[in-house]
Parts: structure tokens; C-alpha cells; sequence
């Protein structure tokens, strides 16, 4: 069923985003651009080149002709790795101010354009990483993407920041998508079975993300009855180990449990999803 995906919010929250990496990124010294991220083989520039790329290739750009040695690669494990490669090692001799400036740039003529877009075209029918959905959906993972890397930069030069407002909202509702897949097919919950991710920042508990599983495990807005588990974390724990930028075993000093700690464990050893 194709994904209905408000695109007022959505658009805010790409603007949102593009403007905090902004100006993060001006605010950076050349040596913290070439400083590794928690993407293994990709520096901070590298991550913004991926930024840079994926949106030129929405603005219609053709992709650079750039031959990617998987051999000599070990973090491109597919074809969208690979494509992704090909923008980043294109851009890796371009000094910062021009990536910066080329990443300003491609932001504000792809926001202009999302803008402008009328309803029809932003529920029209698209490719996405999460396969065919609708252009908007395609927009809420960008959204998703782009504040990830923006924590991968931070997290690179010891600058925290930007872990609330209307982009981290649409982060977690792109999030909670895959969390039925997390939990009823890597985790392997049984029917009957069920998890609330009770998530928190500054220790108060701001989003509540529930799993229910009967014949499948699906995402429900409220439990017909009490958590099998209930894992309490902060919202940067639960996106760090989502997306794969901590190992399983990481960050589980700030994860509370409450209930079935079997389940807790299996749910905790598969939670990363991203490709």
C-alpha cells in the first residue's frame, strides 16, 4: 500500500535539516572535514559528498564516471554502495568550500523544488531505497538519511546537537516503518508477543513506538494489552543502533529493560536495519 506522507511537514523538516548541517559545516575547520566518521572508509566530507550526490541525482545530474574497485572497498557491499561510491570518490580531491558551496547550492534548488510540487506529483508513484512507494515517501527517507549523517558528522568532531525538533520527528516516523521487520522477522517474536520502544531525551520519555505481533508483526498506535518488553533508551541510542553506526553490543549501558529479557536481548542483537 503506498505510503501517505504529509508534505508540508516533510518539506519543513528537509529544510530544517539542510539548514542545521549548514551551518555546522561552515563552522568547520579543513582538518575536521578530513577527520574518519563512523561510516567505515568515509571521512566527514564524504558523507556530505553523499548528500551532495544523492540530490544532484534527484535534480536530474547525470552520475560521474568513476570506477569503484570493491576489492579495495570493503565497505561497499551492493549496488547502491557502489553508486554512492562513485559520487564520494569523485568529489574526495575538491577542497571543502567548494563541497560546502555545492551542497548549499543543490539543497536550496531541490527545496524550491520539492516546494512547488504539486500533490499529484508528490503521491505519484516512485523508486525509493525502501522499494516502489510514492515520491513523498522517497522525501521522509531523505530526511531520515540526511539527519543521520549530519549525527555521523557530529559525532566525527565532538559536536552534538540537533536531536529534537520537526526533522527528528520525521526521523523516527521513517524509523518506525522497518520496526515491525526488526521485531517480528530478525528478532523473531512470536504471536502474542509484543515491544515498546519508550523513547527519551534529558531522561523524560518523549515517543512511544509499539509492535504488536499477530500474524505479522506491525506497528500500532497503542497495545490491546501490556509490553511483553519495554526497551527505554535515549532517541540517539535508538537511531545510532537502528542505523548501524554502533555494533550490537554497543550503548546497551543506556537501555533500560523492562519485561521479557529474552525477547529484549534477541530484539537488541538485530535492531540495526539500514543497508
Amino acid at each position: 500500500m503506498a505510503s501517505n506522507i504529509p508534505k508540508d511537514r516533510t518539506v519543513a523538516a528537509l529544510g530544517e535539516v539542510w539548514a542545521s548541517l549548514g551551518e555546522l559545516l561552515g563552522e568547520l575547520t579543513d582538518e575536521q572535514w578530513r577527520r574518519p566518521s563512523p561510516l567505515p572508509g568515509w571521512s566527514v566530507q564524504d558523507n556530505v559528498s553523499h548528500i551532495v550526490g544523492t540530490e544532484a541525482m534527484l535534480a536530474g545530474e547525470p552520475g560521474p564516471s568513476v570506477e569503484i574497485d570493491r576489492d579495495a572497498n570493503d565497505h561497499v557491499r551492493n549496488d547502491i554502495g557502489a553508486f554512492n561510491e562513485q559520487w564520494v570518490e569523485s568529489l574526495r580531491s575538491v577542497p571543502p568550500y567548494e563541497v560546502l558551496s555545492r551542497f548549499r547550492e543543490l539543497t536550496g534548488a531541490r527545496l524550491a523544488a520539492v516546494e512547488q510540487m504539486s500533490d499529484d506529483e508528490w503521491n505519484a508513484e516512485s523508486f525509493t531505497p525502501a522499494g516502489k512507494d510514492t515520491y513523498g515517501r522517497f522525501m521522509q527517507i531523505r530526511v531520515f538519511d540526511c539527519w543521520l549523517h549530519e549525527q555521523d558528522i557530529r559525532d566525527a568532531v565532538g559536536r552534538p546537537g540537533h536531536e529534537t525538533g520537526l526533522a527528528v520527528e520525521v526521523v523516527l516516523d521513517e524509523m518506525a516503518t522497518a520496526l515491525g521487520f526488526v521485531v517480528g522477522k530478525k528478532a523473531g517474536a512470536s504471536a502474542g508477543q509484543s515491544a515498546t520502544f519508550a523513547l527519551t531525551d534529558g531522561g523524560a520519555i518523549v515517543r512511544q513506538l509499539h509492535v504488536e505481533v499477530g500474524e505479522r508483526a506491525t506497528v500500532v498506535p497503542a497495545l490491546s494489552g501490556p509490553a511483553t518488553v519495554v526497551l527505554t533508551m535515549p532517541i540517539g541510542v535508538m537511531t545510532r543502533r537502528c542505523a548501524g553506526r554502533v555494533g550490537p553490543d554497543d550503548l546497551l549501558d543506556q537501555v533500560v529493560i523492562d519485561g521479557d529479557l529474552e525477547l529484549a536481548a534477541k530484539i537488541l542483537a538485530h535492531q540495526s536495519y539500514t543497508i
